[in-house]
C-alpha cells in the first residue's frame, strides 16, 4: 500500500468541495483525462464518475465509485481502468492549524496492478500520488468560492 501525506493551505470543507465535485476528477487525479459523466447522486455510497483514463486516441473508459464517505472526513473510492485493474483509494482529510492535512493511501486490489512487486509498485504509486497532491492543493487553495461570471 502506498501512502501519502500533504498539508494543504485551506479549511476541509474547500478540499471536500474539490474531492466531491466530480467534474474536477481529471484536474487533480494523475492519469484521469476525462469526465464523461458524474452520477447525480455523487458522492454518495455507490454513486460514481465515469471518467477516461490514459492518454488520446489510448484511452479506457472506465468508473470511479464511492465505497465509504464521512464529510469533510474520508472518501474512499473503488478507481478501475480496465484491463489494468481496480485499486482501492482512501482519501482522508484532518484539519491542522488553518490547513488541512490530507492523507492519500491507495493499493491495487484486482487486475494486473495487483502482481507487480510491491517496492516497484508503492514507488510508483507514490510518485503518482505526490502530484495527485500537489494539484490538489493548487484547486483547493486558488478556486473561487463564487463562482465567477461570464462578462
Amino acid at each position: 500500500m502506498s501512502v501519502n501525506k500533504r498539508t494543504i493551505n485551506t479549511t476541509p470543507q474547500r478540499v471536500w468541495d474539490v474531492l466531491t465535485d466530480g467534474w474536477t476528477y481529471p484536474l487533480w487525479v494523475v492519469g484521469a483525462s476525462r469526465v464523461r459523466e458524474v452520477d447525480d447522486s455523487f458522492p454518495a455510497v455507490d454513486s460514481r464518475v465515469h471518467h477516461s483514463v490514459g492518454v488520446w486516441p489510448a484511452l479506457i473508459d472506465d468508473t470511479t465509485s464511492v465505497t465509504e464517505l464521512d464529510p469533510q472526513r474520508l472518501i474512499r473510492l473503488r478507481a478501475r481502468g480496465w484491463p489494468l485493474g481496480e485499486a482501492d483509494v482512501q482519501i482522508e482529510l484532518t484539519a491542522v492549524g488553518a490547513g488541512t492535512e490530507v492523507t492519500i493511501r491507495e493499493q491495487a486490489v484486482a487486475g494486473p496492478g495487483v502482481l507487480v512487486p510491491e517496492p516497484f509498485k508503492g514507488l510508483t504509486l507514490k510518485w503518482r500520488n505526490t502530484e495527485t497532491l500537489r494539484r490538489l492543493a493548487y484547486i483547493a487553495e486558488n478556486r473561487p468560492t463564487t463562482p465567477r461570471s461570464i462578462v
